[in-house]
């Protein structure tokens, strides 16, 4: 391989162009995903039927009368009045609205108050059971000392017999006596 009058292993145009293609990759890949999940959003949106763009119907009980139908000195004022309000239907519907909310708020304070009644039951039974548990272990502690107490006392009169027989023995030898 032979190197050129910079110095290098590569020419200057070849260094150019190797990092003009790793600069697209780089963009490409940064850049890409984004595009291409635009572009998918603009080609759906051009393909959706026009159904999917229109406003829905309005759910009005307007008259379906036509205008022109009505005799002459009648004026059909149930367009302009199909927006507004009535004030009995809207106080009936808040009366409504307000026994809704307040039998609403009277079951979930039973439900509440179910739900604590459960909770100081289980408590207390809790409570019942912790206590056996607590007699128990005194019952249990209790026997676990007197076992200790009996058991230190089976090991002084083992040692005091040890002792004893130890000092028979000795007796035993000093006279003549052999094992």
């Amino acid at each position: 391989m032979a190197l050129n009058r910079h110095g290098g292993s590569c020419s200057p145009d070849l260094l150019k162009t190797i990092l003009c293609i790793l600069a697209l990759c780089l963009s490409g890949y940064i850049l890409g995903p984004p595009l291409y999940w635009h572009t998918m959003e603009g080609l759906a949106a051009i393909n959706r039927p026009s159904s999917y763009l229109s406003c829905l119907p309005c759910n009005c009980d307007c008259s379906s009368e036509p205008i022109l139908s009505i005799p002459l000195g009648l004026i059909n004022t149930s367009f302009t009045d199909c927006a507004k309000r009535d004030p009995e239907d809207t106080e009936d519907s808040e009366r409504n609205l307000s026994e809704l909310f307040s039998e609403e708020l009277k079951l979930k304070e039973a439900e509440a108050l179910e739900s604590q009644r459960r909770a100081d039951m289980a408590l207390l039974e809790t409570k019942k059971v912790s206590s056996q548990y607590q007699k128990e272990a005194d019952k249990c502690n209790s026997g676990m000392e007197t076992c200790e107490e009996a058991r230190e006392k089976a090991e002084a009169v083992l040692l005091g017999q040890k002792k004893l027989s130890a000092m028979w023995e000795l007796r035993a030898r000093q006279k003549g006596w052999k094992a």
